[in-house]
C-alpha cells in the first residue's frame, strides 16, 4: 500500500485492521475493505480519516451476540443498540478504537448485489492482503455515492477509472447500465481534475 494514504500514523490504521479482521474471521463474517482504500489502491493516493468496511449482513444477523461479546472484549467502543439496530435494518454503524483513536463505518449490506463474492485480494500493508471491493465495484459504489449528494468521490471515480483493464470497464458499464447511473457516470469522467 501506498505509505501517504493516511492522516493516522500507518501503525495505526495497522493496529485497528488487524484487531477488527480478527474479531470478524472469528465470528464467520465475509467483509472487504471499501470507500478511502479503495480510492488508494485502485486511484492514488489520498488522505484518509477512517476505515470503511462492508460485511456480509446474514452472518452478522446469525453471530450478532458472538460478534458483540468479542467487541465489548477489545479495544472498540460502540452504542450496543445501535450496533443491533444497524445490523437489523441494514444500516451503517460506528467502532471507535480507543487506542488508536481511529474511527470504523461498518456497512452490515452490500450496496451492490453479490460486491463481496467479487473482493480481491489486495496488499494494504506490505506483507498483509486483506480483501478490497472489486475495482468496478469500488466505482461504482463511489457513483451511487455522489448520487446521494457526496461529491469528494468525484475525483476518485475518475482516477480509478484511468487505471481499469477492458474487462473492469466492461462489467463498469454493464453495472452503471443495470443501476441507471450512465449519466452521472459521464458527467464525472467529463469533469477535469484541474484548478482553474
Amino acid at each position: 500500500m501506498k505509505e501517504c494514504w493516511h492522516v493516522f500514523p500507518l501503525e495505526s490504521f495497522r493496529n485497528s485492521l488487524t484487531k477488527i479482521v480478527r474479531i470478524l474471521q472469528q465470528h464467520g463474517i465475509a467483509f472487504h475493505l471499501s470507500g478511502g482504500v479503495t480510492s488508494i489502491s485502485y486511484g492514488e493516493p489520498r488522505l484518509t480519516q477512517d476505515i470503511d468496511m462492508v460485511v456480509d449482513n446474514s452472518a452478522a444477523v446469525n453471530g450478532i451476540e458472538g460478534l458483540i461479546e468479542s467487541l465489548k472484549n477489545s479495544d472498540f467502543l460502540f452504542d450496543e443498540t445501535t450496533l443491533r439496530n444497524g445490523v437489523k435494518n441494514k444500516r451503517m454503524f460506528q467502532l471507535l478504537d480507543t487506542k488508536e483513536c481511529l474511527k470504523l463505518d461498518i456497512y452490515p449490506r452490500e450496496l451492490i448485489a453479490g460486491e463481496l463474492t467479487r473482493s480481491e485480494s489486495r496488499e494494504i500493508f506490505t506483507g498483509v492482503h486483506l480483501p478490497v471491493a472489486s475495482l468496478p465495484d469500488a466505482t461504482v459504489s463511489k457513483l451511487i455515492w455522489i448520487s446521494k449528494g457526496s461529491h469528494k468521490n468525484r475525483r476518485d471515480v475518475r482516477q480509478i477509472i484511468s487505471r481499469a483493464t477492458a474487462t473492469e470497464l466492461q462489467t463498469i458499464n454493464e453495472l452503471v447500465v443495470d443501476l441507471e447511473l450512465q449519466d452521472l457516470l459521464a458527467e464525472v469522467l467529463s469533469e477535469s481534475d484541474e484548478i482553474e
